[in-house]
């Protein structure tokens, strides 16, 4: 996966890609990312990137000129890119997106906003706005690196344990099932006696019915979305009896 990232604080973002997952997925080869300073592109004495803007208002915008520039400067190799601007306008950001672009073969452009937004005309060089959710945070480079981060955890090589992506929140469309280790009992607090068992189809049910019931108590909107199967409906039914007994 090679990806250009337009951000006025590259050192944000170069400290996280130096860590963890990250680091040694750049070490193997497999997550290739440039970092470009917008202010490299901007034009005059001072460097100017943004300004205020017409009709207007409070706040300063990002200026149109450093971005086209630089995204001239990137294209002129002729590869293949596909440009995203990090966006609370944009389309939430989601698991199914992210194993989209894991298989995309194009280059990644992502332009990470600051201020009271960017110059609108910037949307015409974009092919996808993405949003991290309904709030709004400081700059794009938080998003970028979730992005970043969500699609490598995908590439093939990146985990040391290609089983972990199997299970995880939100790849088999419910929330995760509870996890435990060491010590088996810890101020009281026991390990479920069924992870001990050695039993791996009792196992596996125990865990489907542990992430049915925290998505249905968590966020049930998740369970409409995917297909159930006779079984998850018996545990769901299960779950929801136990649920009214209790009250």
């Amino acid at each position: 996966m090679k990806c250009d990232v337009l951000t006025l604080f590259p050192d944000v973002l170069s400290a996280y890609l130096d860590e963890s997952i990250l680091k040694r997925a750049r070490d193997k080869g497999l997550l290739d990312v440039k970092l470009y300073n917008i202010r490299d592109y901007s034009s005059g004495p001072h460097r100017q990137v943004d300004d205020y803007p017409f009709g207007g208002g409070a706040g300063m915008v990002l200026k149109p000129e450093p971005i086209f520039r630089a995204l001239d400067d990137l294209n002129a190799d002729s590869e293949s890119r596909k440009v995203v601007l990090l966006s609370p306008q944009g389309k939430p950001f989601t698991q199914s997106m992210a194993e989209a672009y894991s298989r995309e073969e194009k280059r990644f452009v992502f332009i990470c906003g600051r201020y009271e937004g960017i110059d609108e005309r910037v949307k015409t060089l974009v092919d996808e706005e993405v949003s991290m959710g309904d709030y709004v945070i400081t700059g794009g480079e938080l998003a970028a690196l979730t992005v970043i981060d969500a699609v490598t955890r995908l590439l093939p090589g990146a985990l040391g344990d290609e089983r972990s992506i199997e299970n995880e929140t939100f790849s088999w469309g419910v929330l995760d099932y509870p996890q435990y280790t060491r010590p088996r009992e810890f101020r009281g607090l026991d390990v479920p006696r069924v992870l001990l068992s050695g039993d791996h189809k009792e196992i596996m049910l125990w865990r489907r019915k542990q992430a049915l019931k925290t998505t249905l108590e968590k966020r049930p909107d998740l369970l409409e979305e995917i297909t159930l199967t006779d079984v998850d409906k018996k545990m769901i039914a299960e779950i929801k009896l136990s649920s009214s007994a209790d009250v």
